[in-house]
């Protein structure tokens, strides 16, 4: 059971730090490119994939 809990926890941690690590690359090249999409396309682009629509997400943009 403990050696359970153990990789449980183990595996937690290491998608938590590639998280994180993929959160500051995208910060970075944000900051390198400027491209970006604002939070109303996002959710727009989001609400549709909820309804079932298989659409492309939004472009980035300066």
């Amino acid at each position: 059971m403990m050696r359970e809990a153990i990789t449980q926890y183990v595996e937690r941690e290491e998608k938590r730090e590639a998280f994180r690590q993929d959160t500051l690359k995208a910060w970075e090249e944000y900051r390198a490119t400027g491209l970006h999409v604002t939070a109303e396309e996002a959710d727009a682009w989001l609400a549709q994939l909820e309804q079932g629509n298989d659409i492309e997400p939004p472009g980035c943009h300066v």
